[in-house]
């Protein structure tokens, strides 16, 4: 095993923990969105996109599954590349984690509840009403979170039965009034067009991996975080897939033209009642996540302060409550910040690119760990076929990363060039210090 440390938090979390915190970051805004805006591209064939999408992200998953077991502290991807590359790249992953990833995709979701509350309650269009619905979203997270690990389980627990019931319902619904006609292929889409599908659903199936920021928190984790990871992975794959049969076989033709698609297939299903619960499924599902990124990338912060990449104050544990309370409180004040200018609207590229980026990490970070002497891990998860997986994996992300447009690599670059002028400055405070 690479890593394992006693950091001061409570080691309690099971392998039924890992999965669901899996499931319930996956299953997000995105999945209550993306079957008419992936048919709209593929028609029928739209299937093909989640096949594709789901065996590449287990690759990247597996990857993790042997990371997170070879380091089994609080990180994540970052702990895992600063293991296996040292401190520079260890800084640029804590970055893109907690800002590029973590805070950006955390403001989006909080903005994401207001804009499904305004239906009902147009006061949440003012921007006063909607900065004290951020306000009391982030206060409150952050006190479930501060105030133990299990009370953080907790709503998460609840929050993803909660969105998962009604899915189920409907799939299950769904699949017993299956219409074979709405799923024949009208022929095989262009790789351009399976290219650009894939691209978009791609984040709806990443996310999962974060639960191993809390590697820090688990009990045995050399084992209950490959197995926690792989049991969610799969069950996002299958079920993915499963909705997205049930919204064509229901829908039809008419699947692309609906703004909120899956509240429009329990409509037709089941009646008018099942819409409504859909649509408030939907905002329990984007506050579990929120919930859960609350979660897992304030461990990030607290990593990053613990080894030295961020100012050592962020890594202080509460003496009471045993959680990492200032990285908590500040992670939740730079998400509000973020949520109420809006500007993460225009940086959500960054977030998306820099998850694949990370992926691109943690699979090197593999190969790198395979390639030392000594390369199997006794206790650890250990990927059958050497690197061959990872170097798969590897492949498959440079894939998606080329589908990106000239701007969007430019705004990856300026980052990076941020990143390391601050670690340069870091490192010369540290020299005279």
């Amino acid at each position: 095993m690479e890593n394992q440390q006693n950091e001061g938090l409570k080691r309690e979390l099971g392998v039924f923990d890992v999965a669901v915190n899996v499931i319930n970051i996956s299953i997000a805004s995105g999945i209550f969105l993306l079957p008419a805006i992936i048919a709209g591209i593929l028609g029928n064939a739209s299937i093909l996109a989640y096949v594709l999408c789901g065996l590449m992200f287990l690759l990247v998953a597996l990857c993790y599954a042997e990371a997170g077991s070879r380091v089994t502290t609080s990180g994540g991807a970052y702990a895992y590349i600063e293991a296996a590359f040292g401190p520079y790249f260890g800084f640029l992953a804590n970055g893109f984690l907690w800002f590029g990833t973590g805070i950006l995709v955390s403001a989006a979701l909080v903005n994401g509840i207001a804009e499904m509350l305004s239906v009902p309650f147009p006061i949440f269009t003012l921007p006063l009403y909607r900065g004290l619905l951020f306000v009391f979203l982030f206060c409150f997270l952050a006190y479930v979170n501060i105030i133990g690990l299990k009370q953080g389980m907790m709503v998460i627990k609840a929050s993803t039965l909660i969105k998962v019931i009604p899915l189920v319902l409907v799939v299950v619904v769904g699949l017993l009034n299956l219409k074979i006609s709405n799923l024949e292929w009208e022929g095989f889409p262009t790789m351009d067009k399976v290219g650009v599908a894939s691209l978009i659903l791609f984040f709806a199936f990443t996310g999962g991996e974060m639960a191993l920021n809390i590697s820090g928190e688990m009990k045995n984790p050399n084992r209950t975080a490959p197995l926690g990871l792989m049991i969610g992975v799969v069950s996002i794959v299958v079920f993915y897939s499963l909705i997205q049969i049930v919204a064509q076989s229901t829908l039809g033709t008419e699947l692309i033209n609906q703004k909120a698609p899956l509240a429009a297939v329990a409509g037709a299903l089941l009646g008018n009642w099942a819409s409504t619960m859909l649509i408030v499924c939907a905002v329990v599902a984007i506050f579990g996540s929120l919930n859960s990124l609350v979660l897992v990338f304030s461990r990030v912060v607290y990593a990053g302060a613990r080894d030295g990449l961020l100012p050592r104050f962020l890594s202080k544990v509460h003496p009471k409550f045993a959680t990492p309370h200032v990285a908590l409180v500040s992670f939740s004040i730079l998400s509000l910040i973020a949520a109420i200018s809006g500007g993460f609207k225009q940086l959500i590229i960054l977030a998306t690119l820099s998850v694949l980026l990370l992926h691109v990490g943690v699979a090197l970070s593999v190969i790198k760990f395979r390639l030392k002497p000594g390369a199997e891990s006794p206790g650890s998860f250990n990927l059958p076929g050497g690197i061959s997986i990872p170097i798969v994996a590897l492949g498959a992300l440079l894939w998606f990363i080329f589908q990106s447009k000239s701007n969007e690599a430019i705004a990856i670059a300026i980052f990076v060039v941020v990143l390391s002028i601050l670690y340069v400055l870091k490192t010369f405070v540290y020299k005279q210090q």
